[in-house]
């Protein structure tokens, strides 16, 4: 039996060792220009390679009948028998799409639609993929403002683009809202490290094309989670920095086994101190998938979501402590019996999420195609603070007779809870063939929500029963949209878009705020908002594009709880200018967005570090964005960009010393005149990647009345990024050594702020002046680093 065995063995050996084996090579393209770094690999094994900088590929392979795949985000495939050297030369234009691209192609774009937008990939998040949330690696694209409360990019970020906040940018993962139902905002600290399970993102600025969750009145930021893998691998990512930082990631995937089925997942941990004193952040999350795949038919199943534990760092600081001491973090600070000053040790925020999505994605053939998914969201948790010499009767506490006297105040610990669940569909049809383009599609999301308090520590007062909340309201929130939108041919130098909306928002609360006010509401909206544009193609190089978009928006349940706030109105139009060749690549275009009834931030912020809006009459933002791609050699690239902008309300009036006051026209807050930033890459070997990153943000107001005190300076800084790609070293794939210098110049700057103003006593001040203003400041780090180390099998 052994002779046989070894006989058998020996055959087979002998037999691959004389295969034949032959070349397959050729140039990837899109419309005649060369694509560098398009896939080219083997579907049975998914082993294959990448087009150089010519789109030139070439791969080795042994005697017989293959499947090869040729994929830019699109793909093409192409069956073989090979017997000989062949040559195939691929065309991706009019490529379909990959499945996975599909659950976003409702609501992404490409180079065929007037939007104006910018691509994030896989590999471009990797190069500096060390522990920052996701908003801190998108801070390089065009016109875009990150700020971070810890200062150094873990914890709770933030992104601004066009000079709207983050409660403006309609976020969807895999097509689904991840925007919070009631504040509007988007939490990355919910999610750590989610940018190891991104396969690509696209931020769409401007209103961009319909899609799901509240409408975009900035930007869109579309993102795709991690695709499924053709073999199995698994990954090991360790990081380490400044401010007692680290990052561990542990990813896998089985590969497609039985030719339909593939599972992957990661789980991490991340951990930092923070730039500012107690600013710690420690988040845990994870990422699971479960995969189908046939001919025409993708299923996934996913699950994702985090816990995180941070100590506040929203109190900011002002302008004095930031001269002198701009670490400093007043959260948390009390005066003991003894009369030293403290800090409670657990001034945290707490919250978990977890997040389920099924998604079908079916393609019939003779061009029809559709797509529906499934989610639920479960978010619950709290915030812990001391409060100093509080007011009993504002904790739903009774005052109480000591020594014979009334005492109505005391030290006390509370916790406010939010428990939450977002829930829906969202369906797409599509319909495509050489001259259109056509999706209907949209979604059903209804949340609900609980607010509570509870009280559970005091110093001298007694406290109520274990889990009595002091105060309880609840919210539900229901949002339902459809949508048609198309691309069609009117020439063939000339491409129409067409895109329409009806969406509706209900809105309900009751019960009382943390005040012992109560907080009713019942609202009802229904937004029509359609889109137009025109493409033309020049030539092979040139695209000139014009479009109008008309948006609403309804307010956020801040907006509700400080004012009667009305819905906002933005009519955007965008005229752009692109060009595409192989060593010089620019993207320009000119935007005027027009509101009714913007919600501008106001400058101030409440007790959680929220940002407090108003509505500001008319208003717009008129600007110029240019973005660039330019190879100087095989190895050195430059890649600048530049948003230059007007933004201004129109005869804004506010209070002030008791009156309303008219200001005229006004710059907006937190949107500054110009936004610029670089990326210089040069690789001197192969393997071997060097980055110099620059960006530059102009000077802005945190108010609307243009007040001095309430102006940001303007900064400038740049980070250094090395990463060398040691290829099948010893039992490993791949190891990756990466370096980021964040702020090399030792730049002291601030990125965020909030802006006040507060009246005393007419004695201390000039006759007739009741007002009073002030600022805080959000330092950001000054030079640190992360360094890591990945092990890819």
């Amino acid at each position: 039996m052994k002779n046989v065995l070894f006989f058998a063995g020996f055959l087979i050996f002998s037999l691959q060792a004389f295969a034949q084996e032959f070349t397959v090579s050729g140039t990837v393209t899109e419309n005649g220009e060369p694509l560098e770094k398009a896939s080219v690999y083997l579907r049975s094994t998914g082993n294959g390679t990448l087009t150089d900088e010519n789109g030139n590929y070439e791969l080795f392979l042994e005697e017989g009948n293959y499947t090869l795949v040729f994929s830019f985000g699109n793909q093409k495939t192409q069956k073989i028998v090979l017997d000989q050297d062949i040559q195939i030369n691929m065309d991706l234009a009019g490529a379909e799409e990959a499945l996975d691209e599909v659950f976003l192609s409702a609501v992404r774009v490409n180079q065929q639609s007037p939007i104006t937008y910018s691509n994030l990939s896989n590999e471009e998040i990797e190069d500096r993929n060390l522990g920052q949330d996701i908003p801190v690696l998108m801070n390089y694209m065009p016109n875009v403002v990150t700020t971070t409360d810890a200062g150094n990019g873990v914890g709770y970020t933030g992104i601004r683009v066009r000079g709207s906040d983050a409660t403006r940018v309609n976020v969807t993962i895999n097509g689904i809202p991840y925007n919070d139902a009631e504040s509007q905002g988007t939490f990355w600290v919910n999610l750590g490290d989610f940018a190891s399970s991104v396969e690509n993102l696209q931020l769409q600025r401007g209103v961009g094309t319909s899609t799901n969750g509240a409408g975009a009145f900035g930007a869109s930021l579309n993102i795709l989670t991690d695709s499924y893998n053709e073999e199995a691998q698994a990954e090991i990512a360790n990081s380490v920095g400044s401010f007692n930082t680290f990052k561990h990631t542990v990813k896998f995937s089985t590969g497609l086994f039985n030719d339909h089925w593939a599972f992957a997942g990661r789980a991490s941990k991340i951990r930092s101190d923070g730039y500012i004193d107690r600013a710690s952040s420690d988040l845990k999350s994870y990422f699971l998938q479960g995969t189908f795949v046939d001919d025409n038919t993708l299923i996934k199943a996913l699950t994702f979501g985090g816990t995180e534990r941070t100590y506040q760092a929203w109190y900011g600081i002002d302008a004095e402590t930031l001269e002198n001491d701009r670490t400093f973090n007043p959260a948390g600070i009390y005066t003991d019996e003894d009369g030293n000053t403290r800090f409670y040790d657990n001034q945290t925020d707490n919250y978990s999420q977890d997040h389920y999505q099924l998604m079908w994605n079916q393609d019939y053939g003779s061009s029809w195609s559709s797509n529906i998914a499934f989610h639920y969201t479960y978010g619950r948790g709290y915030y812990e603070e001391y409060e100093e010499d509080a007011s009993l009767t504002d904790f739903g506490l009774e005052p109480f007779i000591s020594g014979g006297e009334e005492v109505n105040t005391s030290d006390l610990v509370g916790t406010k809870w939010l428990d939450n669940h977002f829930y829906g569909t969202v369906f797409s049809l599509n319909y495509q063939n050489t001259n259109w383009d056509v999706t209907l599609g949209g979604g059903w999301n209804k949340y609900e929500g609980d607010h509570f308090g509870e009280v559970v520590y005091t110093r001298f007062a007694r406290n109520n029963d274990p889990y009595e909340p002091y105060y309880f309201n609840q919210a539900d929130k229901t949002d339902f949209n459809l949508y048609g939108k198309a691309n069609f041919a009117i020439t063939e130098k000339l491409a129409g878009y067409a895109d329409l909306q009806i969406r509706t928002v209900n809105y309900e609360t009751d019960g009382l705020l943390d005040d012992q006010t109560r907080f009713l509401n019942e609202d009802s909206f229904s937004f029509f908002n359609p889109k137009a544009g025109l493409t033309y193609e020049w030539d092979n190089l040139n695209q000139l594009y014009f479009s109008y978009a008309r948006a609403h928006r309804e307010p956020s349940r801040n907006d509700y709880e400080n004012g009667d706030p009305e819905p906002e109105e933005l009519n955007d139009f965008e005229l752009g200018w692109r060009h595409k060749s192989r060593s010089f690549q620019l993207n320009t275009n000119l935007y005027y967005m027009a509101y009714e009834n913007q919600l501008v931030l106001t400058g101030g912020i409440d007790d959680v570090g929220a940002f407090i809006r108003q509505n500001s009459g008319k208003s717009y933002r008129l600007g110029l964005e240019v973005d660039a791609t330019v190879r100087l050699s095989d190895r050195f690239t430059i890649r600048p960009n530049i948003a230059l902008s007007r933004n201004k309300n129109v005869d804004f009036v506010s209070p002030f010393n008791g009156e309303l006051v008219e200001y005229g026209d006004t710059d907006i807050s937190y949107s500054p005149e110009i936004v610029a930033g670089n990326i210089f890459n040069y690789e001197p070997v192969n393997g071997l990647e060097l980055k110099l990153l620059s960006k530059y943000v102009g000077e802005q107001y945190m108010s609307n009345v243009e007040a001095e005190n309430s102006k940001l300076e303007s900064y400038f800084t740049n980070d250094f990024n090395i990463q060398y790609n040691w290829e099948n070293p010893w039992i490993f794939k791949e190891i990756v050594i990466t370096g980021l210098v964040n702020n090399i110049f030792n730049e002291k700057y601030v990125s965020n702020g909030y802006y006040y103003t507060f009246d005393i006593s007419n004695d201390d001040l000039p006759s007739g002046v009741q007002t009073l203003d002030g600022a805080g400041y959000y330092p950001q780090a000054t030079t640190n680093f992360l360094l890591g180390l990945t092990l890819k099998f």
